[in-house]
């Protein structure tokens, strides 16, 4: 239940919405006071009397029944107190009821996301600075469909551009086929690190040339680019299956080659495409921003041109009520810029486009990537978290069976977590300790936890204890705290879904965990004083394990059983 939105709506407030009164609502904090607090200093102005008065009012007239035992005025605060053992039933029930489906709803129902995020470059191996699109895309993906949404996946490919010209040249002049596919995309990167570090102006112009071929349709230069594409997708799906990485079109630039034409012709009939030496442009100077730039002066279309053509697309195809990009900051301009192109060309629904920013991915090491070579392959980085994942399980656990597959869990997990813990907008400096430190705000300490809460209820399994029926009880301090943390799972999600930030549901995770672990500390489970006891906190823990689950899950990380 969304406890916020059941006060605001039988709380009355003139001239103020329940949606405001569920938005002022907080906890306090010191909870002897309440479950939940609304300051009532902002509606003085409205109300033109004074908060204390406003606060004593509201609780005298405030109906107390089986959800919210009633609620007190303390110096101009309103605090309300739920009733525990209501939470408890009900919030229970509903889990164990929902089971992996807990915190889903309909909400979007018969809406669409599109969401485009990851957009590998062709010809170029996965390096870390495309970890933070590419989790936290999954991610949104993951969150509007659990929600209803329709959600679809786009991986819109760096498949377009001169630098296929330069692969081709340098192909030519260096490569051996069967070497490149043995070495792969390795391979292939390193032919272009080379062109780059030896080519020559004859062939810089070849490249240009190479490059005019796959434009023009010619069949042994657009062979050796699908060549090159085939390799990059067989490379970075093995990826995308360890990050539990899936889309539903792979759309790239090259794919709207057709598509720009008819938008650059709308753009000249609705006059906004204007001259400006030699090039095309969009002029944006009276909304403060520089022209948009269609097409350059020799002719050749850009980023921006592509960006158009794709989502008309995008919404001639899906008819999005949500179009997301998950790109970095730096793209901020450029997407303001074709947003407001496409309001100035009248598509009403320029206003669902979303740039979802965020920040930069750096390891502690220093500076990562150049396009001299000098890269962190995100590969790399997985498999040696995994590494280190497995030596630290090893040692704290020499028994355990499948380590190699816990491993995977955790290692993996961890560098998912650290990419979605903070604001999607921070700059990140990935440090394998932190994120892999078993009592820290990571993965690791939330899968642990969950590998804590499975093995009490295996050890309850072994001895026959059952507590799927189990009464339920006046929770104490800690139980309660737990529930209240458990029974906030769904608004949590919604959160995520409206802000973006699937980091509301990353710390919600070790919140949750926090909770768990000073219940299982100051409560005993197994050994508590009576049955009925034993039953209702197993009961608890099974529904905390199903909890951070859905959570995690969420975010993409797998849940080992023991750890």
């Amino acid at each position: 239940m969304d406890y916020k939105a059941y006060i605001a709506e039988r709380l009355h407030v003139e001239g103020v919405s329940p949606g405001e009164i569920a938005s002022a609502l907080a906890v306090p904090p010191d909870t002897s006071m309440g479950d939940y607090a609304l300051p009532c200093f902002k509606f003085a102005k409205v109300l033109r009397r004074s908060p204390v008065s406003i606060a004593e009012e509201l609780a005298g007239s405030f109906p107390a029944d089986d959800v919210v035992e009633g609620a007190a005025a303390v110096g101009g605060y309103l605090n309300f107190r739920i009733n525990k053992r209501g939470l408890a039933e009900e919030t229970l029930c509903r889990i164990q009821n929902e089971g992996t489906k807990y915190g889903s709803s309909d909400m979007g129902g018969g809406k669409t996301v599109c969401i485009d995020y990851s957009s590998v470059n062709i010809a170029k191996p996965f390096h870390i600075g495309h970890l933070s699109t590419t989790v936290l895309g999954g991610a949104l993906y993951r969150i509007f469909d659990f929600l209803g949404y329709r959600a679809v996946g786009i991986n819109h490919l760096g498949d377009y551009g001169t630098q296929f010209g330069k692969l081709i040249s340098a192909y030519k002049h260096w490569g051996d086929r069967e070497e490149v596919e043995k070495g792969g995309i390795h391979a292939v990167n390193d032919l272009y690190v080379r062109f780059t570090r030896e080519a020559t102006e004859e062939m810089e112009s070849e490249a240009r040339e190479y490059f005019r071929l796959i434009e023009s349709g010619d069949r042994e230069a657009n062979d050796l680019f699908e060549w090159f594409k085939r390799l990059t997708l067989a490379y970075v799906e093995k990826i995308y299956d360890r990050l539990h990485i899936t889309f539903d079109s792979y759309a790239g630039e090259r794919f709207y080659t057709d598509k720009m034409e008819p938008v650059i012709r709308e753009l000249e009939e609705k006059g906004l495409l204007v001259e400006s030496q030699g090039a095309k442009i969009v002029d944006l100077e009276p909304y403060g921003m520089p022209p948009c730039l269609i097409l350059r002066s020799d002719g050749a279309s850009l980023y921006a041109t592509r960006d158009l053509a794709a989502a008309i697309y995008r919404k001639n195809t899906y008819d999005f009520d949500k179009c997301l990009y998950v790109v970095a900051y730096q793209q901020n301009l450029h997407f303001k810029q074709v947003f407001k192109v496409l309001e100035l060309m009248g598509k009403e629904w320029a206003k669902d486009l979303v740039h979802v920013a965020y920040g930069m991915v750096s390891l502690e090491e220093g500076a990562m990537s150049t396009r001299k070579g000098n890269v962190v392959w995100l590969e790399d980085v997985i498999s040696r978290c995994v590494e280190k994942a497995y030596a630290i399980i090893s040692e704290k656990n020499p028994d355990l069976d499948d380590k190699a597959s816990v491993a995977e869990k955790v290692g993996v997990g961890a560098v998912v977590f650290g990419a979605l813990y903070n604001s999607k907008i921070k700059d990140i400096v990935f440090s394998y300790d932190k994120a892999l430190n078993f009592d820290g705000e990571t993965s690791v300490y939330v899968q642990y936890t969950c590998a804590r809460a499975n093995s009490v209820l295996g050890k309850a399994r072994e001895k026959g204890i059952q507590w799927k029926d189990a009464e339920t009880l006046q929770p104490c301090a800690q139980e309660f705290d737990l529930l209240k943390a458990l029974a906030e799972f769904p608004e949590t999600v919604k959160t995520a879904a409206k802000t973006y930030e699937p980091s509301v549901i990353a710390r919600y995770c070790v919140d949750v965990a926090q909770k768990f672990n000073k219940f299982y500390i100051d409560c005993k489970i197994m050994g508590a004083d009576s049955d009925m006891v034993r039953a209702f906190r197993l009961r608890l823990t099974e529904a905390t394990l199903q909890t951070l689950t859905n959570a995690l899950t969420l975010l993409g990380i797998g849940v080992p059983e023991k750890m």
